[in-house]
């Protein structure tokens, strides 16, 4: 009876045992269930992106667009140094080097490329074939033929255009109205950008309506600004620069050329008046960065086709001047010119 007792008290301690055995397996696959299923359920965040950005020449427009790039991306959570790298070049003006990184964009692995300015986008659209394409900082990509359409680029690429020509026909506009004696108005332009050929002749056409002439003073380097702009003294009234990346890269040569010759000087970005250019009728690259990185966050996020995305242009528009240039310049700012800014607190830059 007691050998009868102790065997089943030994039975159902080794069925307790067994059962708990059980029990602990089972708790432990459990625990090492649920990471696993939570880094299924999150592994969109746990995506790392790769992105090769190639920007023609360093200037505060460019380098603009490049931070508004970066800054949607981060807002979207797509951070470099986490879950982001970044192979960032600059073409510093060069044609051959420009060329070079658009071929090694071609041949190397990305989940996405940008061109800032429109020598990068056309190399970039010539050289890679295999995945998303975006630029920036491009005046017209229709003439500089990166795409075709507007409304629905196709292939691979899409991205935004820095220029809405009434913003020039508006300063054009602006310096008739304003400056009385300005009967001609000189242009430093490096001929061979074909965005600074487009926005040259939209400005001469404008001037024309007023019966100004533009007069040119072409470059082919930035060495060759300052001689430039020192060759409109006595030949024009006033001096305009575009959206050219090799002038602009030189600006403070025209901004001291004008000075000593009290010229009236405009250009076409409003970091070029921040740097002290009078006036502008434009907007925000950082802010033109921001909307080409919403868009690659559509590519890499949701999935989007970029040849099904429209090219996008500046849509707010404004007046903007810098009142410290315009004693520079000898410009005495009237309340007329005041009045045509539309966001006083952030567009008259005291």
């Amino acid at each position: 009876m007691k050998r009868k007792m102790l065997a089943t008290i030994a039975l159902s301690t080794a069925l307790l045992l067994t059962a708990a055995g059980c029990g602990g397996a089972k708790e432990e696959n459990a625990g090492s269930s649920s990471p696993t299923n939570t880094s299924t359920s999150e592994s969109p965040a746990a995506t790392n992106y790769s992105i090769g950005i190639s920007q023609y020449a360093p200037h505060p427009s460019l380098d603009a667009t490049k931070e508004g790039f970066l800054a949607a991306l981060k807002d979207a959570g797509i951070v470099e140094g986490e879950n982001l790298k970044i192979d960032d070049n600059n073409a510093q003006g060069e044609s051959s080097n420009n060329l070079s990184i658009a071929q090694k964009f071609g041949s190397e692995k990305f989940d996405l490329v940008l061109g800032i300015a429109t020598p990068s986008a056309l190399a970039l659209a010539d050289n890679v074939k295999d995945k998303p394409v975006l630029f920036a900082a491009v005046t017209d990509p229709l003439d500089a033929q990166i795409v075709s359409d507007l409304d629905k680029p196709g292939g691979n690429i899409t991205g935004a255009s820095d220029s809405n020509p009434a913003a020039i026909t508006q300063l054009m506009d602006f310096i008739a109205e304003n400056f009385s004696t300005v009967k001609s108005v000189g242009v430093v332009i490096n001929e061979g950008e074909s965005n600074s050929v487009i926005m040259a002749k939209q400005a001469e056409t404008a001037l024309a309506a007023h019966d100004i002439k533009l007069v040119k003073a072409p470059v082919t380097n930035t060495s060759e600004v300052q001689q430039a702009a020192q060759s409109l003294v006595g030949r024009a009234d006033a001096i305009y620069i575009t959206l050219d990346n090799t002038v602009v890269s030189a600006v403070d040569a025209i901004i001291k050329v004008a000075a000593d010759n009290k010229l009236p000087f405009f250009s076409s970005d409003r970091d070029t008046v921040e740097a002290g250019a009078f006036a502008t009728v434009g907007f925000k690259y950082y802010d033109h960065g921001y909307q080409v990185g919403q868009m690659a966050v559509d590519i890499l996020k949701n999935g989007k086709n970029p040849g099904d995305m429209k090219i996008t242009i500046p849509d707010k528009l404004d007046l903007i001047l810098n009142l410290k240039a315009a004693e520079a310049f000898g410009i005495t700012v009237t309340d007329a010119m005041k009045e045509k800014v539309q966001d006083k607190e952030n567009n008259i830059i005291q």
